[in-house]
């Protein structure tokens, strides 16, 4: 099978695919998904607390997707953006693991499969890599570069392993410029094949804390706010367009951002007898001060950016109220690809927004601390039953619904209803 994937990677190698209808020239990929990011922290999402233009400008010059649902914390979206496949369906691993018998059949492998070059810099999450410095590779990517997660610093004097050795001169750099340079080197190390890129930023998550030695103070004394990180995430997303603009790769090269799942409800200042000082993370967003909602299962914590940006394919300053979940980013690629998306999947491609057309997916998921819920755009039901309106411009609010039930709230009840997130017993 393997022998068959790559006699398909090398026909389609340099030539055009059809997609959804349309005859493109395959594109470079880059899908940037930053950390502890939430729809209330970007300024083209109406957020007021944080200086974002560079991002407020890939949404000007291309789409907002305005209903992407994350999972509320990391791990569980990454592995559902690897897989294709829910948590709940891959036997929900457990934090920092991913499943052995699913690394061959991961977004990065498709991508390989299908003539690919493919790179992974930033936050890896999946393993220490200190105990297994290969997983990486085994999963599809041709090359990494990472900080060591629960074993260094990321930002200041940071601990970065790259292809199974950590870079020890790394560690007289800035995380975030690391990661994006070695990017960019790899970007262009190879202009004859296309390439997937995974930008995992470390942006904006706060400092590891779990360590025997607190991690290094940045040069002001303390850890970065989370202001100062969300001012330095869109710096890192400014320069890497410049980089592609002035290698003239922008045209072919198709540019999305997300986030892992809502902005930090509390973020590292600095460490005071033997402790962590966290806090709290309070956002503007349309006029309205919030706390950030990661680790909940509202939209504070679950409703995220997508931002897509593909010069001359996707029309600038355009919205789309598709619904998105984390698994949809694997039959997106490989329909970019020109690749069969496997089946058994959760995936559904959103490529047709990029051409103003309706996606095949009717509702979102997503899974927290024993619960779960299955959303539209309006409506939402939770695994207990528990049947609400959502107030789109109030991130945190959400109004529970009782019978009699209006004809539209209804009809959104019964196909809330039969949704299937779960496998069939």
């Amino acid at each position: 099978m393997k022998t068959v994937y790559r006699l398909w990677g090398l026909l389609l190698f340099g030539l055009g695919v059809v997609v959804s209808g349309e005859a493109v020239e395959r594109p470079n990929i880059i899908v940037v998904m930053a950390d502890d990011v939430g729809y209330d922290a970007v300024g083209a999402y109406g957020g007021e607390s944080y200086p974002t233009p560079h991002l407020d400008e890939l949404a000007k010059s291309g789409m907002m997707g305005m209903h992407c649902y994350s999972m509320p914390v990391c791990h569980p979206t990454r592995i559902t953006f690897m897989t294709g496949r829910y948590p709940t369906n891959v036997g929900n691993p457990k934090w920092g693991a991913f499943p052995r018998e699913l690394e061959k059949q991961t977004i990065a492998s498709l991508m390989q499969h299908a003539g690919y070059r493919t790179v992974v810099a930033g936050k890896w999450q999946l393993a220490l890599l200190k105990d297994d410095p290969l997983q990486p590779h085994r999963m599809g990517f041709d090359e990494y570069c990472v900080f060591g997660w629960h074993e260094g610093p990321r930002y200041h004097s940071p601990m970065v392993y790259e292809n199974g050795d950590v870079n020890r001169s790394a560690s007289k750099q800035f995380g975030p410029d690391v990661y994006r340079q070695y990017l960019e080197k790899f970007i262009l190390a190879d202009r004859e094949k296309p390439f997937f890129a995974f930008y995992s930023m470390a942006l904006c998550h706060d400092v590891t804390d779990d360590l025997s030695k607190p991690v290094p103070y940045s040069p002001s004394g303390e850890y970065l706010t989370y202001h100062e990180m969300a001012v330095e995430m869109d710096r890192q997303i400014g320069l890497l367009v410049k980089f592609l603009d002035q290698h003239q790769l922008r045209k072919n090269t198709l540019l999305i951002f997300t986030t892992d799942n809502g902005t930090a409800a509390r973020s590292c200042s600095h460490f005071e007898d033997g402790k962590y000082v966290k806090p709290p993370v309070y956002s503007r967003f349309r006029g309205k001060r919030i706390q950030g909602g990661k680790g909940k299962l509202d939209d504070s914590g679950t409703r995220v950016p997508l931002i897509i940006n593909w010069p001359g394919v996707v029309k600038p300053g355009t919205q789309s109220d598709a619904l998105v979940d984390m698994s949809d980013f694997y039959a997106t690629c490989a329909e970019l690809a020109g690749h069969e998306t496997p089946g058994g999947l959760d995936s559904h491609s959103f490529v047709p927004v990029f051409y103003g057309r309706p996606v095949s997916r009717t509702w979102a998921y997503a899974e927290g601390r024993g619960q779960y819920w299955v959303r539209d755009q309006r409506y939402k039901l939770y695994s207990n039953g528990r049947f609400v309106e959502v107030d789109n411009a109030l991130l945190n609010k959400e109004t529970l619904l009782k019978e009699p039930l209006s004809k539209q709230a209804h009809q959104a009840f019964l196909k809330l209803q039969s949704a299937r997130p779960h496998p069939n017993p």
